[in-house]
């Protein structure tokens, strides 16, 4: 795998696409993992796809309207000239609309640098891994106190994954991922209904913040910082519902990190 790596622009694009042909899928989902600017990216496009998708898709799905219609226009007197200029809108539409793409993606990339860029790496990690099914996460739950021992020596601290039964998620497990400044933890959680939430947690110097909400694509982001450590909890669709699942998550470690510096 190491020998077909690295992964083009070009392949990305398909990846998010869902055009990318399955045995090359693993290649680029290890590079993301190792490569936090790339996933930052992918996050951008699959939230300018979603954006699209979201406000045209109806529209692509309807039928080709009349003054369109190529034979209609080829048996009028004036067919050539009209189908000409039909065809000539077309391609300059092509043009613009992929010059329009490259410029919406640049634009749809999130800040880099604080608390934007680890959200964003956070909102990627979770768009990448919440599809996935049968590799979701690196160790599984069944190996809960080995995966959080594992993880907070990584990361330099200790770590707690959260109990979210009471919102009827269960933890599947987590894995080992790149953060902006070093090493992240990443949990994932999962509902009898398959709906998933994910946690990403590092190191941060930025300053102690209380729980924020970060829009990215179809993706919300609740996170905080709290002595030197940030978090961030991912999910899709209702807010409220994400609201309910950060604030139970921040309640845990918040108690388990005074429990732990109280001694």
């Amino acid at each position: 795998m190491i020998d077909r790596l690295p992964i083009t622009e070009d392949e990305l694009q398909a990846y998010i696409d869902g055009e990318l042909p399955e045995d090359r899928r693993g290649d680029v989902e290890a590079w993301l993992a190792t490569h936090p600017e790339d996933m930052a990216r992918a996050a951008a496009w699959r939230a300018q796809n979603d954006a699209i998708r979201a406000r045209y898709g109806g529209v692509a799905n309807e039928p080709l309207p009349a003054r369109f219609d190529l034979d209609r226009l080829a048996r009028s007197s004036r067919s050539w000239k009209l189908a000409a200029a039909v065809a000539v809108a077309f391609i300059l539409g092509g043009a613009v609309g992929w010059l329009g793409h490259a410029a919406v993606a640049r634009v749809a990339a999130p800040p880099r640098g604080g608390l934007e860029q680890f959200t964003a790496n956070a909102v990627g990690a979770h768009n990448v891994y919440v599809v996935e099914v049968r590799h979701p996460v690196e160790v599984p739950a069944s190996e809960a106190e080995h995966l959080v021992t594992w993880l907070s020596k990584r990361v330099g601290y200790q770590l707690r994954a959260p109990d979210l039964e009471r919102l009827g998620l269960r933890l599947i497990g987590g894995r080992l991922l790149p953060g902006p400044t070093g090493p992240a933890a990443f949990f994932m959680y999962e509902s009898a209904s398959g709906e998933r939430y994910t946690l990403y947690c590092a190191r941060s110097n930025a300053a102690d913040t209380a729980l924020r909400y970060s829009d990215i694509g179809e993706a919300t982001a609740v996170y905080w910082v709290s002595d030197d450590v940030a978090y961030v909890v991912s999910g899709k669709g209702d807010r409220t519902r994400l609201h309910n699942v950060a604030v139970l998550a921040y309640e845990q470690l918040e108690h388990g990190a005074r429990k732990v510096h109280g001694g």
